[in-house]
């Protein structure tokens, strides 16, 4: 069965002329393509949305797995590039429901975006040989987070965004997600979804 209906369809990409492709591209198909520039507010007022998300960097993950927090849990499509598998079994494991590559041609995202739609997963062939072997977009376990991280992954796991715990810690936000991604590095994980479930195997969040 085919979804017919018109969908609320955000893009979040750097590049305003590939907005502007994606948006020609997929309202042709009778979508209604926004830009916002928040995107949990556009989902809150949007429950049924789609968001396609560009993956360039650790940053753009932490934002999907923010996205895919959400509840209702989200319809979010990760557009990483076409030679970096790693980064789509990352956006998977995230929580992103597929992954198309950001060259792909405007009929394959068609496809992809309106294959989603219909509950489907879809993803590249390199992505899918990397989660059925159990591999990409993770690193060797590291050390233990200090009380003051650990009350930062506390917080993330309540739901807090990272905007809000810079304004709560004192930092900018550009420093906080640079303290983050730091963090991660050091806890041996790649997302923030995977620090909080470390935190919560660990036990850290019980101290």
């Amino acid at each position: 069965m085919q979804v017919t209906a018109t969908v609320h369809v955000a893009v979040l990409d750097p590049l305003p002329m590939f907005r502007r492709g994606v948006a020609a591209s997929l309202s042709s198909l009778g979508h209604l393509v926004e830009e916002p520039a928040n995107a949990e507010a556009w989902l809150r007022e949007r429950p049924g949305g789609v968001v396609l998300l560009t993956l360039h960097s650790a940053e753009d993950v932490d934002q999907l797995t923010a996205l895919c927090s959400l509840r209702p849990r989200p319809l979010v499509v990760a557009l990483p590039s076409a030679d970096d598998a790693s980064l789509g079994v990352r956006a998977m494991r995230a929580g992103a429901r597929s992954v198309v590559a950001r060259e792909a041609t405007a009929s394959a995202l068609q496809r992809a975006v309106s294959a989603t739609l219909n509950g489907e997963a879809v993803m590249p062939a390199n992505v899918a040989a990397l989660l059925v072997a159990g591999r990409g977009g993770r690193v060797p376990r590291g050390s233990a987070p200090s009380a003051e991280q650990i009350a930062w992954l506390r917080r993330l796991s309540d739901g807090w965004t990272v905007t809000r715990l810079a304004l709560d810690t004192g930092y900018s936000e550009r420093a906080m997600y640079r303290l983050l991604r730091a963090l991660y590095q050091k806890i041996g994980v790649g997302t923030r979804l995977e620090a909080i479930m470390l935190a919560q195997e660990k036990g850290w969040f019980e101290n």
